[in-house]
C-alpha cells in the first residue's frame, strides 16, 4: 500500500505539472483572466492573471485516483464524483465572470441551491451507507457517536461550511493551496491512525478508507504541483473551479471517513476565515462599524502591512501544529 500511495503523489504531482502550463496558455488565449473587487485596490495589479487553474488539479488528481484505486470499493469514486461536481459549479460561476466580464458569477441564491442540492445528495448517500450510517468517530478512533437522522443536516452543514470557507481563504497568491495541502496531509495521517487504531473493521471498509487515503495522496500531489504556478507572484489562480472543488474533497473525505470531529481543529484558518467575514458583516449591520480593516481576515493582515508570503507561511504552519495536535492526541489515546 505504501509504494501506491507514493506513486500516486508522483504521478497527480507529474500529471498536474503537465497540465498547468497548458491550461495557463489557454487561459491566456481565450481570455479566461482574473477581475478583481474594485475596493481590493492593493490587488489591483493581479488583474488580467489567468484563472480556473483548478481545472488542472481536479482532472490530474481524479483520473490518478481511479487509476490507484484499489479494486471491489466504492466511496472514492464518489469522492471523485464529489469533487468533480462541485468543480462544474464553480466552473459556470468562473465562466458567467469571464463572458460577462464582472466579478460576480452566479447569484448568491443560484450558488448555494447548487451546493445545498449536491450535498443533499451526499448526505442522503452517506445515511444510507451501512459502512457510514448515522455514526461520528470520536477522537479516541475505537468509540463513535450515534447521532441519528440529525446526521442528514450534519453532512449538509459541513459541505457548506467547507466549500464556502475554502473559497473564502482563496484570497492570495498560493495561500488556498498551501493550507489545503497542510489539511489534508494531516487529515491523511489520522486516516492511516483510524486503520492501525479501530477495531473490528472489516476488509471491505478497510479497502474503502484506502481508497479515501489514494484520493487524499492524490490531490496532496496535485495540489504541491498546482502551488509551484500559484504561489507568489501568481501565474495563474485556482479559480471558484479550485476552490469549491477543493472545499467539496475535504467534506467527502471527512463524510465518508466519518472524521468530521477533526474539521474544525485542523481546519482552523478556514474557521477563523469564514468568522471573520461573519463578524465584519453583522458588527458593520448593527453598528456601521468594522471590526476588521477589511475581511476575510488574511486582507485584514495585507492592510496592516504583512506581505502576502507572510500570511500564507503563517496559516500554514498554524494548520500544520493544528493537524499535529490532533495526530498526537489520537496517539496518546491509543498508544501504539
Amino acid at each position: 500500500m505504501t509504494i501506491r500511495l507514493i506513486l500516486t503523489a508522483i504521478c497527480a504531482f507529474g500529471f498536474t505539472a503537465m497540465l498547468m502550463p497548458i491550461v495557463i496558455s489557454l487561459s491566456k488565449k481565450l481570455k479566461m483572466r482574473q477581475v478583481i473587487l474594485h475596493f481590493v485596490d492593493n490587488h489591483a495589479s493581479k488583474a488580467g492573471t489567468p484563472t480556473m487553474g483548478g481545472s488542472a488539479f481536479i482532472l490530474a488528481v481524479s483520473i490518478v485516483a481511479m487509476i490507484f484505486f484499489t479494486p471491489n470499493s466504492y466511496l472514492g469514486y464518489v469522492t471523485v464524483a464529489v469533487f468533480a461536481g462541485y468543480g462544474i459549479i464553480g466552473f459556470l460561476d468562473d465562466f458567467i465572470k469571464i463572458f460577462f466580464k464582472r466579478n460576480l458569477g452566479l447569484n448568491v441564491y443560484q450558488k448555494l441551491v447548487s451546493q445545498l442540492g449536491l450535498a443533499i445528495l451526499v448526505a442522503i448517500f452517506a445515511y444510507n451507507r451501512i459502512d457510514i450510517g448515522t455514526e461520528i468517530w470520536l477522537p479516541g478512533l475505537n468509540y463513535t457517536v450515534d447521532i441519528g437522522y440529525w446526521v442528514i443536516p450534519f453532512v449538509i452543514i459541513v459541505f457548506l461550511a467547507l466549500t464556502n470557507a475554502v473559497n473564502l481563504v482563496d484570497g492570495l497568491d498560493g495561500l488556498a493551496s498551501s493550507v489545503s495541502t497542510a489539511y489534508v496531509i494531516c487529515f491523511c495521517v489520522i486516516i492511516v491512525l483510524l486503520i492501525a487504531f479501530s477495531q473490528n473493521l472489516g476488509q471491505s471498509v478497510v479497502n474503502e478508507y484506502n481508497n479515501l487515503l489514494i484520493f487524499g495522496v492524490a490531490l496532496i500531489g496535485g495540489l504541491i504541483a498546482f502551488s509551484c504556478f500559484n504561489g507568489y507572484p501568481a501565474k495563474v489562480f485556482m479559480g471558484d473551479t479550485g476552490a469549491l472543488a477543493l472545499g467539496g474533497a475535504l467534506a467527502a473525505m471527512a463524510t465518508f471517513s466519518r472524521l468530521h470531529i477533526f474539521v474544525p481543529i485542523i481546519g482552523i484558518m478556514f474557521v477563523l476565515t469564514s468568522l471573520s467575514v461573519l463578524l465584519q458583516v453583522g458588527y458593520y449591520k448593527i453598528t456601521k462599524k468594522r471590526i476588521f480593516l477589511m475581511a476575510p481576515l488574511h486582507h485584514h493582515f495585507e492592510r496592516k502591512g504583512h506581505h502576502e508570503n507572510k500570511i500564507v507561511i503563517s496559516y500554514t504552519v498554524v494548520t500544520v501544529l493544528a493537524g499535529l495536535m490532533c495526530v498526537l492526541l489520537v496517539v496518546l489515546i491509543n498508544p501504539i
